[in-house]
């Protein structure tokens, strides 16, 4: 079976990832080939614009296969724990290669992010030109749950949402639906999920000899201009999210949150994930967005790269992965256990440049 089909209809690409079983998970064989798809198509005479979705109803993509990358560390650390995985290390720079691919993608690149779109799946959507949610999509950023960050650009989109919405997510996991997306930037049309055959027909009739980008928004205009937006629960929230404006420390962040007297089911469901969360993962997410403020997004992609290859090395990642999805105990184990154990020099171990046989560690973008 083929992990992603491709098929071409009067020069719209559609690209659909085909691991329905596994909610489309990201594995690095779907990423190679959608590596190799978008490289064709770039140039392509026979290719207009591309449409992305998921394989079935429930998912345009749950995230990368972690469950993999799990099993390559703890293998590795069988060997030498202090060197990062080599299938780590391909799986998180190609996948970067991917989403870098997509946000400078030269042809209109349309996602439907329908049903669950998270972790990964969201950096294969955040950087299209014209990302459609509907009334079904849930979009998190849950990392923290898993001992790692909001990778796949996180540094870049997370920066540029309203407000203090970018640190309160990213420290929080909240999910989000397609009234909020639409609310944060994260997507640019709310259409009605029973519409996608008319985005798909209206696509493949469409005149493709004038400004393909320009045709696309038209349609997707035209189609999403009578539907009515739900109230958004992030938008409901602002009063809330702005206090957090300003935080200069995590510990000032906790305080804000944990001692907010209002606390309703949305505020309760952040509160719940940032305290099962790794300690670890809540200071370098910290860091990682205040650092990574003013980075280009090629840089963003870098530094990510390492941070990523730096959790494979460090304890939480692989232990917040078995908790959830080996074991399934749902009672992670983090190192260190307890907010007063972080010291600085921890968090700053993370943030080490690496080298992979002596090399600095890179991609190629």
């Amino acid at each position: 079976m083929s992990v992603i089909i491709t098929e071409i209809k009067n020069k719209v690409g559609i690209i659909t990832l085909n691991s329905e079983k596994t909610l489309n998970s990201l594995s690095l064989e779907m990423i190679e080939e959608l590596k190799t798809v978008l490289e064709e198509w770039k140039t392509s005479e026979e290719v207009a614009c591309i449409f992305l979705q998921g394989a079935g109803e429930k998912a345009l993509c749950a995230g990368g296969d972690v469950r993999k990358l799990h099993d390559a560390i703890i293998a590795q650390r069988a060997i030498d724990g202090t060197k990062v995985p080599q299938d780590c290390f391909d799986f998180f720079s190609k996948e970067y290669e991917v989403d870098y691919a997509i946000h400078t993608y030269p042809k209109p690149v349309i996602v439907w992010g329908h049903g669950i779109v998270m972790g990964g799946g969201i950096g294969l959507m955040v950087g299209a030109s014209h990302r459609i949610v509907t009334e079904k999509s849930k979009l998190a950023m849950p990392e923290i749950t898993i001992g790692l960050y909001p990778d796949v650009g996180g540094t870049w989109f997370l920066n540029k949402m309203p407000s203090a919405y970018g640190v309160y997510l990213g420290l929080t996991g909240a999910r989000l639906d397609g009234a909020d997306c639409k609310f944060l930037g994260l997507a640019d049309y709310y259409i009605e999920s029973s519409l996608k055959e008319t985005i798909l027909n209206s696509l493949q009739q469409a005149d493709w000899n004038g400004a393909s980008h320009k045709t696309v928004s038209n349609i997707l205009e035209n189609i999403s201009k009578e539907v009515i937006i739900p109230q958004s629960q992030a938008a409901l929230h602002e009063s809330f999210i702005r206090k957090f404006e300003g935080v200069d420390s995590l510990e000032d962040f906790r305080k804000i949150l944990i001692s907010y007297n209002d606390k309703d089911e949305w505020i309760n469901n952040g509160v719940k994930s940032f305290e099962a969360g790794s300690p670890s993962s809540a200071h370098i997410i910290f860091r990682q967005l205040k650092q990574g403020k003013d980075l280009s997004l090629e840089e963003v992609f870098q530094s990510e790269l390492n941070l990523s290859c730096q959790c494979c090395i460090h304890p939480d990642f692989a232990e917040g992965v078995r908790a959830l999805l080996v074991d399934k105990d749902m009672s992670p184990k983090w190192h260190p256990a307890i907010w007063e154990d972080i010291t600085e020099e921890w968090i700053d171990s993370y943030f080490k440049e690496l080298k992979m046989e002596n090399e600095k560690l890179g991609m190629e973008i």
